[in-house]
């Protein structure tokens, strides 16, 4: 991986897909119980681009990259966001600044602009809205929000999902064992049995020069993406998914994108089960035709893809049927061997790290 700091010149599109087993990859706060967000008419599961995106600074935070809107405690009190800015712009000293003087005033701004991007890798990505009081000290030296370049449609599962009322029974067996006492506890307990959830995302390059979001940035996400999705699923409700197929295209061509990649990627009805029994990833395959054949067709667009795919999971194309290598040999085809790029997110994601000095400032 090229560890650069030189800004985004081109644009990339990615493909991001990831199941979960009786699991809630987003509940829906304003429904009974927080159920499963599904949709009505298709029985789709739906996970908004908004949780992605927090497994994604979780992970960012975690790793050590400075992060403006993160969960933090400071002594039992939530962080407010002048707090969390403050955090991010401990180096710069007002005091140091005499800002009746246009040049160190317009110097200020410009230490000021450049201290929080630096120290908030999340907002490179996705930006910020930046909700603060007129009288903080940093507040008129930076814009009201940033655009993110980093954006991700909502996903939605590749096929009709069910939801395991199941664990309901087991709750109240449990509860009952338990005592009496504790009547119906932990009831509502609403998962879904399985579902292959398909993301699309798309890195805009003209937006990353308002964010400074660098190529090593962009190249990050090849390694983030998957590990979050590994390390920030733990919790009761979220543990059971898993990622399963990262692709990231990324363009020679200014302002070109294909648009709409995940769609191209399909089940393969006669190498899956029904809907209905659907129960793990090793009951489906995924069909590429469309992906490889769309990717061929802008392959004088295309400067590489980077991609990972779960060993588990399973592909089509043209009539066969295989693993990961499947889909790596047809990619080798349509766009060219030289293009294509396959990740090792364990040998890669040491180098997008922050080395200690960028921790202790980011910290």
């Amino acid at each position: 991986m090229t560890d650069t700091t030189e800004p985004v010149t081109n644009r990339s599109e990615i493909v991001f897909l990831y199941d979960a087993v009786d699991a809630n990859p987003n509940g829906n706060p304003l429904s009974s119980a927080n159920r499963p967000r599904i949709d009505p008419q298709t029985q789709q599961a739906i996970v908004t681009d908004v949780r992605l995106k927090r497994y994604l600074r979780d992970q960012l935070d975690d790793d050590g990259h400075g992060v403006y809107i993160r969960n933090v405690q400071d002594e039992g009190e939530q962080y407010t966001r002048e707090k969390l800015l403050e955090d991010r712009l401990k180096e710069v000293d007002p005091d140091e600044y005499d800002l009746d003087e246009d040049d160190e005033a317009e110097q200020f701004r410009e230490d000021v602009f450049g201290e929080y991007l630096d120290n908030s890798a999340d907002v490179r990505y996705f930006g910020s809205t930046m909700s603060l009081d007129t009288d903080n000290e940093y507040a008129n030296h930076l814009p009201d929000h940033f655009t993110g370049p980093v954006q991700f449609s909502p996903g939605k599962s590749m096929h009709a999902v069910s939801e395991n009322e199941e664990y309901d029974s087991l709750t109240s067996v449990i509860a009952t064992q338990e005592g009496k006492e504790q009547g119906g506890f932990d009831l509502d307990d609403h998962r879904i049995q399985y579902g292959l959830i398909r993301f699309h995302g798309l890195v805009d390059e003209h937006g990353a020069a308002d964010t400074k979001l660098s190529t090593a940035d962009v190249e990050r996400l090849d390694t983030l993406c998957w590990r979050a999705l590994k390390n920030q699923t733990i919790s009761r409700s979220k543990i059971g998914q898993e990622p399963r197929l990262y692709c990231r295209v990324e363009y020679g061509e200014e302002s070109f994108h294909l648009g709409g990649l995940d769609k191209d990627l399909t089940l393969d009805a006669d190498e899956s089960k029904p809907d209905e029994e659907l129960r793990n990833v090793r009951d489906l395959a995924v069909d590429i035709d469309a992906f490889v054949q769309r990717l061929s067709g802008a392959s004088e667009q295309i400067e590489r893809v980077r991609v990972v795919a779960s060993d588990v999971l399973q592909f089509t194309h043209e009539g066969e049927l295989g693993g990961p290598g499947l889909l790596e040999g047809a990619l080798d085809t349509a766009i060219g061997s030289d293009a294509v790029e396959v990740i090792d997110v364990y040998d890669e994601y040491p180098d997008t790290l922050p080395t200690s000095s960028d921790s202790d400032d980011a910290a």
